[in-house]
Formats: structure tokens, C-alpha cells, sequence
């Protein structure tokens, strides 16, 4: 392998995938590292951990995504530091790439926001260990509970954002559909999910409309709220709110934010807010040459200086715009500020129940309208064809039959460090 790179691309997320593949077209010799060889959908990855659809759907191959691009180059291989100001990483077997121009783009790490007992109990959902890890554990306690007469299954979803709401209705439906279909109704009518935020109302980054209808839905599939009260402790039977009670829970979902990881801290670029990099509006970050930051790890406001939330479709963009910024560095152009457009909201509260809201000009919508929007953009962005039709079925047969597959890959309840890749083309 080369050890110098016109690009060297740091995280195979939304961004950096966006990147290359824009890059690629135009001919740049590029080489994309990420500790998997696969790209992850992560919007999708609770519904691979409630058996919804497999981790297939949801996980393609780099070198699949890339390969006709043949100036694009993957490394597999753990990157275990980054070097701005020389613009190099060095892997962890101590090969040391440098690039022309470094783009990082390496993703986020959950917020535990030092919550005792949050990082060693909880259960976190932002890769595919993380999903196939829970939806091993939620398997494995239902059998248990299945096999005892007065046998329940509780679990506490932390955090009322996007990810937690799907995440709790999704678990919910399934212990009111599937569980008592697979299972029998008296462990169904046993088994509770409960949702735990601090701010008063979930989704709070949507309207009051939007928030009302989530929480009504949320209520009439079973889920039990708990809005207004932080986590101030996570034990191994549930979690310890701020006004002294407690919530009892066999497993607890860490929905609850993401700080930028170890990689950011010792890259030598100054941090911002949750750790991560505060971009100029070019996407480069201040004080270097030749360095772009994108994604989770990245703080960006647009041309506009409206700051912007952690989003797919902002890491996406981001990355496509960096694409045509760096090209321009290549050719001694000029870079220009990165524009947003801005396409929206959306969440996911359950079987023919979601909210949009769509557009700078927010124009909403909820039920059935906003479900099968939300599905068709989603199917949409779903990388390769392979993964479109595994997951056009599996909700085919899901939504309308209510009887998924068991498609979670075994594994043990607590948690481990390692990853692994997941199987299938």
C-alpha cells in the first residue's frame, strides 16, 4: 500500500462515503479507512435491534459501494491517531498515510454525560454491534421470561429525541403484536418499555403538534413516559431519576446524545461543543490547511451561519459539498460556503404512525401521510439495491403481517467492546 494519498478519507459514515464517492468520479485518487468493512444506515439500526429487519438491509460491503470507482481505495483498519497540522493518521498496526488533504469524518461516540453506572450498563444504538448486541439481549430475556409463569421483560429508553421515540415504539409494538403473538398474551400484558427524557415533551426539535400527536401514539401502544426527570444513575435493575424515584428495567437504551470520540481529542484541532470541531462555513477546520471535518465529529453552521443539528442528511450534503471544495484546492480554485438544504424532519412512532415536517417551511405532517413518507425516503437512501428489497419486505411483512423474521445475530446480554461485521453481501 501507498503511504501518500492526494485524499485520505477517516470514517466510511454519511460523509465520508458522500466524499469519496464524489472524489471518485472525478478522478481523485482517494483512500477511505474505517475500522468496518461496511457502510451502516444508522437511522435504520433500531429496527434491527427489535427484529425488523436484519442487519443486511441496513449494512453494505465498501468495497461493493465503490467498486467502480476506481481511483477510490478502502483500507479496513483502525485508525488509533490524526495528526492535523501534518495531515497524516496512523493506523494501529503503525502505518502512517499522508494526505495532500485529510478529511475526518470519523462519527461521534455516545454522550454518557458521566451518569454513573451509564456507560458500563446501558446499551447504546449507533452501530450495528450496538443493535445486534440489544436485540441478542431483548431475545434472550424474553426467552427467560417465557419459561417462568410470573416471567416480564421492563426496558428504560433514555432520551426522548428521534432515536429514542422509534426506538420505544418500536418495542413497544413489537411486546403488544409479536410477543404476544409469538410468545403468549399473559408475557405480553407482563412486559412494559418506559421512556425517560429531562426536557417535559419528546421530540422536542418538533412542533407542539408533532410532539402531542408522538406522545398520544406512544401512549396508546404502551409505552410509559417519564418527561421532565434526567437519569442521575443507571443500576442494573433500571435507572434512578433526579427527584429520587425509580424506574425498573432489565436493559436500558442510552439514547441520550453523542460527543465526539478519542480520535477528535488528540487530533490537535481546538474543540467546541460536544467535543467536536467547529468548521469554518467551508467545512475545513480553522487554524490548518487541507483539513475538512464532517459529521458527527463536526459543528457547522451554513452559508447562512444558522447552526445545524446532527443529521444524515446534513452529514451527506457536507460531504458532497466538501467533494466540490476540495477539488477546487486541487485545481488552486476557490472554495465556497457550504449551503443546506434544509428538507426537514421526520420520525418513525410506530406501525402507520409517524411526523414530518418537511421543508424550511416545516409543512407537517402526521399518521399515516408522514408514515409512508417517511418510508419512501428512507428506502430511498438505503445504499444498493440488495438492501432497497430486504428492506421493502421485511416491512412489507412486518408492518402489514406482523410477523418479522427473528433476524438478530445471537450474542450474549452484556456488553462487549468489540466489533464485528455483519453478514451477507
Amino acid at each position: 500500500m501507498e503511504d501518500s494519498y492526494q485524499v485520505v478519507v477517516v470514517g466510511a459514515g454519511f460523509a465520508g462515503v458522500a466524499a469519496a464517492k464524489e472524489l471518485g468520479r472525478k478522478g481523485v485518487r482517494v483512500l477511505l479507512i474505517d475500522a468496518n468493512n461496511y457502510h451502516q444506515f444508522q437511522p435504520l439500526l433500531y429496527q434491527v435491534a427489535t427484529s425488523q429487519i436484519g442487519v443486511s438491509a441496513i449494512a453494505r460491503p465498501l468495497r461493493s459501494v465503490f467498486r467502480r470507482f476506481k481511483t477510490v481505495k478502502v483500507l479496513t483498519a483502525k485508525v488509533e491517531s490524526v495528526d492535523a497540522a501534518q495531515r497524516s493518521v496512523t493506523t494501529e498496526s503503525g502505518q502512517r498515510l499522508q494526505a495532500e488533504i485529510l478529511v475526518i469524518a470519523v462519527g461521534a461516540v455516545p454522550n454518557f454525560f458521566n451518569t454513573p453506572g451509564a456507560e458500563e450498563l446501558a446499551f447504546p444504538l449507533y452501530s450495528v454491534t450496538d443493535a445486534t448486541r440489544l436485540g441478542s439481549g431483548l431475545t434472550r430475556l424474553l426467552d427467560q421470561a417465557d419459561n417462568s409463569p410470573d416471567g416480564f421483560v421492563d426496558v428504560v429508553v433514555v432520551g426522548g429525541g428521534p432515536t429514542g421515540v422509534e426506538t420505544a415504539g418500536a418495542m413497544a409494538e413489537n411486546i403488544k403484536y409479536v410477543v404476544r403473538k409469538y410468545f403468549s398474551p399473559a408475557l405480553a400484558a407482563r412486559c412494559r418499555v418506559h421512556l425517560v427524557d429531562m426536557v417535559p415533551s419528546v421530540l422536542n426539535m418538533f412542533s407542539s403538534k408533532s410532539q402531542s400527536y408522538a406522545t398520544e401514539h406512544l401512549k396508546k401502544v404502551g409505552v410509559q413516559l417519564h418527561m421532565g426527570q434526567g437519569v442521575t444513575e443507571v443500576r442494573k435493575d433500571g435507572v434512578t431519576l433526579a427527584d429520587g424515584s425509580s424506574v425498573p428495567g432489565q436493559i436500558v437504551v442510552w439514547a441520550g446524545g453523542l460527543k465526539a470520540g478519542d480520535l477528535i481529542a488528540g487530533s490537535g484541532l481546538a474543540q467546541g461543543r460536544g467535543g467536536r470541531i467547529d468548521v469554518d462555513t467551508d467545512l475545513t477546520a480553522p487554524g490548518v490547511e487541507g483539513v475538512y471535518v464532517l459529521g458527527d465529529c463536526a459543528n457547522i453552521t451554513d452559508s447562512t451561519g444558522a447552526k445545524l443539528p446532527q443529521l444524515g442528511s446534513v452529514a451527506q450534503q457536507a460531504g458532497k459539498w466538501a467533494a466540490s471544495n476540495i477539488i477546487a484546492d486541487l485545481k488552486g480554485g476557490t472554495r465556497t460556503p457550504f449551503r443546506y438544504v434544509d428538507k426537514g424532519y421526520m420520525a418513525m412512532v410506530g406501525r402507520g404512525a409517524a411526523v414530518a415536517e418537511l421543508g424550511r417551511k416545516r409543512i407537517q405532517l402526521q399518521g399515516v401521510f408522514a408514515f409512508l413518507s417517511w418510508l419512501l425516503v428512507h428506502l430511498a437512501l438505503l445504499s444498493g439495491l440488495q438492501q432497497k428489497i430486504r428492506a421493502l419486505f421485511s416491512w412489507l411483512n412486518g408492518y402489514i403481517l406482523h410477523s418479522p423474521a427473528q433476524v438478530v445475530v445471537s450474542g450474549p446480554v452484556e456488553k462487549e467492546p468489540r466489533e464485528q461485521a455483519p453478514p451477507g453481501p
